[in-house]
């Protein structure tokens, strides 16, 4: 009862500090011109150790850190064992179309998560993590007034952006085979506004869209050998249900003047797609562990629309590398974990006929905290692009520092005393 008490009383912390988060988030920008369309950019980083691996995780079975691309492997946590996940991530982005070149660096929240036991092959995690971030500035933008030959320029901006509140429960049925239940709360809210002067006139108009929706998601590993692991991942398809507070305020002569003022409205809705995934690892000469995932998203039955463009199914590659030369050593240079990977993804929006694809090449290292086996500081690099110069599109290249704190705590071990 003691171990429960305890359990219920830091996830509470933990869905309080997630809480409080999504207030700093949802201010950050994103520095990507691609958070104009939907939702925003999609986030890819996930927890700890999985950001150096090129994104890998579903096949990847762990009783050490936590993993939260699979809920099948919560399964594994040790009895008396406490997992903790905080991470931060800078972002660095260069973007460029045919006329232009600018760059950005942005700072961010990146995780929290903790996860315990329930019981024998029963375990539980809660995780808050970005779903998406939008943050976008667009300048002198030329539209034409109905009914003339006139134009006027307008300023548009968005910031915001989805959380993503997970709560996991793993299960092994026996020793070599795990399953996961996943259920997600998605919310948040996107703020576009957009100014504009015409004639002695100004305006500004502000649309607030507030999301929120509940996904539930499916998890399987299946251990083939001691050193081969498959697994497999569901998300089911949703609908965000939408809120929208719209304002027009006039500004003439020095004086306010409130055109619009909507407290709430029902607005579309956003339908999330039906996601699978499979993944392997395989671990050779007890040093050396390769991992691989394949993602599919299928955004083209969802019937969501763009101005600009059109949803089509997504395809993710993944790949990741990773080496320890002895994870019990006494020796601490020997216990440091090396992490490489690759990550490509087709995109899922379609502009003018061509999708908006982009590629990652992903390093990180995990340093041992202390003595233990368990805590451990991972730090990852990631170089991505996305998109290219062509038509009204953009060129988009980035490099992202993720840092994670992964620590694990002890419960209820009895001391022995002679």
């Amino acid at each position: 009862m003691m171990k429960m008490n305890k359990a219920l009383f830091f996830t509470i912390v933990v869905i309080f500090l997630a809480l409080n988060s999504v207030k700093a988030q949802s201010e950050g920008l994103t520095s990507s011109p691609y958070s104009l369309y939907g939702l925003g950019v999609i986030n890819q980083t996930s927890i700890g150790f999985t950001n150096g691996l090129g994104y890998t995780g579903i096949g990847i079975r762990t009783d050490s850190q936590i993993n939260n691309l699979n809920a099948a492997n919560y399964a594994l946590i040790p009895q008396n064992s406490f997992f903790y996940d905080i991470g931060l991530k800078g972002e660095y982005n260069n973007y460029s179309n045919a006329t232009n070149d600018e760059s950005k660096t942005t700072f961010n929240f990146s995780n929290l998560a903790v996860a315990f036991r329930i019981a024998k092959g029963l375990g539980m995690g809660i995780s808050m993590v970005p779903y998406s971030d939008v943050g976008y500035s667009l300048v002198g933008l030329e539209t034409n007034i109905d009914g003339s030959n006139e134009t006027f320029k307008s300023n548009v901006s968005g910031v915001g952006g989805l959380s993503d509140l997970r709560v996991n429960l793993g299960y092994a049925v026996t020793e070599n085979l795990r399953f996961g239940l996943s259920t997600s709360f998605l919310f948040g809210s996107i703020e576009e506004e957009e100014s504009f002067t015409i004639s002695q006139s100004a305006f500004s108009t502000v649309e607030k869209t507030n999301y929120s929706g509940i996904r539930m998601g499916l998890g399987m590993q299946f251990d083939i050998t001691e050193n081969i692991t498959m697994g497999s991942t569901i998300q089911l398809p949703t609908s965000l249900e939408g809120n929208l507070k719209r304002s027009v305020v006039k500004y003439l002569n020095g004086s306010e003047i409130t055109v619009e003022d909507n407290e709430g409205s029902s607005t579309d809705n956003f339908d999330m797609p039906l996601e699978v995934g499979m993944g392997f690892s395989a671990k050779f000469m007890e040093s050396l562990t390769v991992s691989g995932d394949y993602k599919k998203n299928y955004w083209s039955e969802t019937g969501q629309q763009e101005n600009l463009g059109t949803y089509e199914d997504q395809d993710i590659y993944s790949l990741g590398l990773e080496y320890v030369k002895d994870p019990t050593s006494y020796k601490y240079g020997q216990r440091i974990y090396y992490r490489a990977g690759f990550n490509y993804d087709n995109g899922y929006l379609s502009i003018n006929n061509v999708k908006v694809d982009g590629y990652n090449i992903t390093a990180g290292i995990g340093i041992p905290v202390g003595q233990g086996l368990r805590s451990m500081l991972n730090l990852s690099y990631s170089y991505g692009s996305k998109g290219q110069i062509q038509n009204i599109l953009v060129k988009e290249n980035y490099h992202m520092l993720t840092l994670n704190l992964s620590l694990a705590d002890l419960w209820f071990q009895k001391r022995l005393i002679n």
